[in-house]
């Protein structure tokens, strides 16, 4: 029984939070332009339903271009730094600069340098997006025990059967755990840089639209599409924890 109301509780919390904020709204007569009320909110996306999810979708091909390319760029930087030291003196530096840029400053630079619109956002978003993966698969390729790393060479294994048999198996939960992370980074990045592309005149994804219901004063337009992009958030996490579990499932792993 307990088990059930713990699993429900997120729910209950989120229904007990809108009903608070719905009769914050009435009680204290604030101003929709202010902060509207979640039935406002969903008039609101009730009126353009379709624009708003086709906006929506936009910034998910973004953020799912953007993972894709963070978790191939990612895995493949960190076994080669797990292969060769002078890669990983060359490689772990830049790895931290680009982690420790802020994307919104270097996003009106790749925009212009890139310029596909689409080609742009992405590489914005998976410079936000690669470095879990790359932190994580590097540690994770690290955590071999080295009394097995000793088996293999006492047997003779060369150094490409000791990474395919011993250390990426051993990496993949610490790759999964990256992947979740960067899931939700992703879309953050996929965000900013539609911002910074709005305000250049790209009239694309969701982050346009909160420019656009900004500068027009349409509030509850713009809470519905944040509403949007915290729900794509919360499916983005919790499909990648359950891709994961299923990966470490089918190996045996859990």
């Amino acid at each position: 029984m307990m088990e059930r109301f713990y699993r429900c509780a997120p729910a209950l919390f989120g229904i007990l939070a809108l009903v608070l904020w719905e009769g914050a709204v009435r009680m204290f007569d604030i101003p929709v332009y202010l902060v509207p009320g979640p039935l406002v909110v969903v008039a609101a996306f009730l009126r353009d339903p379709t624009g708003l999810l086709l906006a929506l979708a936009s910034t998910l091909a973004v953020t799912f271009a953007a993972l894709v390319a963070a978790a191939a760029i990612g895995a493949a930087m960190a076994v080669a730094m797990s292969a060769s030291r002078l890669a990983q003196a060359a490689i772990q530096p830049w790895a931290v600069i680009l982690q420790v840029t802020p994307i919104v400053a270097i996003a009106p630079l790749i925009i212009v340098w890139v310029g596909d619109p689409f080609a742009s956002l992405v590489v914005c978003a998976m410079i936000v997006a690669f470095f879990p993966v790359f932190a994580n698969t590097a540690t994770g390729l690290a955590s071999a025990p080295p009394e097995l790393s000793d088996l293999f060479r006492l047997y003779g294994g060369s150094r490409w059967r000791t990474l395919t048999l011993l250390r990426l198996p051993a990496a993949l939960p610490y790759f999964l755990t990256g992947l979740r992370i960067s899931g939700g980074l992703a879309l953050v990045g996929a965000v900013v840089a539609e911002f910074v592309a709005g305000s250049g005149g790209f009239a694309s994804g969701l982050a346009y639209r909160i420019l656009e219901a900004g500068y027009r004063l349409q509030i509850p337009r713009m809470f519905a599409a944040l509403v949007l992009l915290s729900v794509a958030g919360i499916a983005i996490n919790a499909g990648l924890g359950l891709f994961g579990r299923l990966i470490l499932r089918a190996r045996g792993g859990v």
